[in-house]
């Protein structure tokens, strides 16, 4: 059976997502979908974004849009977005892309393959079946095609109505300090704070199977019902 892979906020921990991919195993018939912040605060954002859309080339993959590309594409097009960018984990990931350890890295450093993705890749939500995907949340209310950016890609988890689609929605952005993901009956926050010391989370929306990794290398795995 063909299985859908949620994968919740990476930003830049790259140890803990290849852990992960290791450990899920993933096939060729998965639809592996990333629920956005793929930069800031973490390690390596450049190797994540690397790994991601080497992934696209041999995989069905859907990447979504978070907050965290979109401060970052915002820095980069406006000079008055760009110190606050810094303050939320931008400096990390500029340092990423440095050319030595003794430079903090530029725009000027980031391959063209990297903007192309977070400008022209990147989706604001994805649906299956019985799920639905976001960054962040979504108006109960509201149609998916309707969403305004400031839900779809900044509101907090809290504990979400049922959406007028019926399906169940799956999200991050809201990290989980307890490591585990947030849910009720017809939504789960699958942010564990992969950058804090957390884990970061793949979960198969169809068994509730949940894997996870840590930058440690320390891998475990779960059942949940969703």
């Amino acid at each position: 059976m063909a299985r859908h892979l949620a994968i919740g906020d990476i930003h830049g921990c790259i140890n803990a997502l290849t852990n992960l991919v290791e450990f899920v195993g993933f096939r060729h018939d998965d639809t592996i979908v990333t629920l956005g912040d793929y930069v800031d605060r973490g390690p390596d954002s450049r190797a994540v974004l690397d790994f991601l859309i080497e992934l696209g080339k041999t995989h069905r993959h859907i990447p979504l849009r978070g907050n965290h590309e979109i401060m970052m594409m915002d820095a980069r097009h406006q000079k008055s977005w760009y110190h606050a960018w810094l303050r939320y984990g931008g400096d990390a990931t500029l340092l990423s892309y440095a050319s030595s350890e003794d430079q903090a890295g530029s725009f000027a450093d980031i391959p063209d393959s990297h903007i192309d993705f977070l400008e022209n890749k990147l989706l604001p939500y994805y649906e299956s079946k019985a799920h639905f995907y976001v960054h962040a949340n979504a108006e109960a209310n509201i149609v998916l095609q309707e969403q305004a950016a400031p839900t779809l890609y900044w509101r907090k988890y809290g504990d979400p109505q049922k959406h007028c689609s019926g399906k169940i929605m799956v999200c991050g952005h809201t990290p989980q300090s307890s490591g585990l993901p947030h849910s009720n009956d017809h939504s789960i926050c699958i942010d564990t704070w992969a950058y804090g010391g957390g884990w970061l989370s793949c979960l198969n929306v169809e068994s509730g199977t949940l894997w996870q990794a840590n930058e440690a290398g320390d891998t475990r795995k779960t059942g949940l019902g969703v």
